[in-house]
């Protein structure tokens, strides 16, 4: 399928992130639709905010759409391709998933009859162009990729190898947010062990930067990192099929849940 085929392209689901990469493809004229079955208000507001209609199913968006862009939590990805079963266009998995996973929704949509392309997100909601990218990797990169011309969200594709973009997010979230959960293990450390304003102290004057990005830190495990525990071990199970120690990133998973409140 060519980008200039594509008339009608599906969002499942159009959380934060999912809305504004929605937005980007309302500006360009297409017709985005979602599925407002099993959602709550937030996100219909967030998908009318955007210019999304409602197809009201899964099912409904699965036969009226062209393309279909997930964007979920990646505990929920491989559930969502199933509830697409019988979609024949280009599925489009953007979610934070080991390529092992990704391998298995590829199967999935295969089953049901689309071409699989593979997509991973970094950077915030695209709001202003350069701040965020989507890699994307497989067959139909390029055609997906050119959906999101001249938007906010700026659309790679890296090559035909299947998996390259879940690859890319892996790598790239195996530092920035398991960095994150390391700084929350050593602050907790220290406190546990009656230490924690003499190492503050000590961050003043060597490691400057730290306590804030400590707050930051713990301000957003609070916030989103009930979705970061399995992004977390899905990045141990990709470090583990590379031969590399997952042992890391697990502990990185305990730290976000225990970061909930």
């Amino acid at each position: 399928m060519d980008a200039a085929e594509v008339r009608v392209i599906g969002l499942l689901h159009p959380g934060e992130m999912g809305a504004a990469v929605g937005r980007c493809l309302t500006g360009r004229e297409y017709e985005v639709i979602w599925a407002s079955q099993g959602r709550g208000e937030a996100t219909a507001a967030r998908a009318a905010a955007a210019g999304l209609t409602d197809a009201g199913t899964i099912a409904q968006v699965a036969r009226q759409a062209d393309v279909i862009v997930s964007i979920c939590p990646p505990r929920a990805a491989l559930d969502v391709a199933a509830a697409a079963q019988g979609f024949g266009g280009i599925y489009v998995d953007a979610n934070a998933v080991s390529p092992a996973t990704a391998r298995r929704i590829a199967a999935v949509v295969a089953d049901g009859g689309a071409s699989y392309v593979d997509g991973g997100i970094i950077g915030l909601p695209p709001e202003v162009a350069g701040s965020t990218r989507l890699y994307l990797s497989g067959e139909h990169a390029g055609a997906v990729a050119a959906l999101f011309e001249g938007t906010a969200l700026g659309a790679c594709p890296i090559g035909p190898e299947p998996y390259s973009a879940s690859s890319v997010k892996m790598a790239y979230a195996a530092w920035t947010k398991g960095s994150s959960a390391l700084l929350l293990a050593v602050r907790a450390l220290a406190e546990a062990e009656g230490v924690e304003d003499v190492l503050l102290a000590e961050w003043e004057r060597s490691q400057p930067a730290l306590a804030e990005r400590h707050r930051q830190a713990a301000k957003s495990a609070a916030s989103k990192g009930w979705r970061w525990v399995a992004e977390m071990e899905e990045i141990a199970a990709t470090m583990e099929a590379a031969g590399l120690p997952g042992g890391f990133h697990h502990g990185a998973a305990e730290i976000f849940r225990r970061a909930q409140p």
